[in-house]
C-alpha cells in the first residue's frame, strides 16, 4: 500500500498539503475547460477569459511554492497522491472483476460518493 510522506514540520507539511491540493483543483478545472471547450458550451470570450484565470492561477502557485522554497515538498505529495489513488482504482477494479466473475461481494460504495457534474 502507498503511503504519503509529509515535512516534520507541521506548518511545511501543512502548505505542501494545501499547494497540492490546489493543484489538483486546477487541473480539474483545466480538464473540465477542456470538456466544455470541446461541446462547443463556452463563446470566445468565455474561453479567453477563463484560459487567463487558470493561467494566473498555475502562475501564482509556482511562485508560491518557489517563494516558500516546496517545489520537491509538494511533487513528492503529488506523485505519493498519484500512487495513492491508482491503487485505490485498481483496488476497486479488481473487486468488481471479483464481484462480476460471481467469486465475491459488488464493490462498496465509497462513502455514498457521487460523480459530480
Amino acid at each position: 500500500m502507498t503511503t504519503i510522506e509529509v515535512d516534520e514540520d507541521g506548518a511545511n507539511g501543512l502548505t505542501a498539503v494545501v499547494i497540492a491540493v490546489v493543484e489538483i483543483l486546477v487541473d480539474s478545472l483545466e480538464r473540465e475547460a477542456i470538456r466544455r471547450m470541446e461541446s462547443g458550451n463556452l463563446t470566445d470570450e468565455e474561453i479567453e477569459r477563463l484560459g487567463s484565470h487558470l493561467a494566473k492561477l498555475e502562475e501564482d502557485l509556482e511562485q508560491l511554492k518557489e517563494d516558500q522554497e516546496m517545489d520537491q515538498q509538494v511533487d513528492q505529495l503529488r506523485g505519493d497522491l498519484d500512487s495513492l489513488v491508482a491503487d485505490a482504482v485498481q483496488q476497486v477494479r479488481t473487486e468488481e472483476r471479483r464481484g462480476s466473475d460471481g467469486a465475491g461481494a459488488a464493490p462498496p460504495d465509497a462513502g455514498g460518493a457521487r460523480e459530480r457534474r
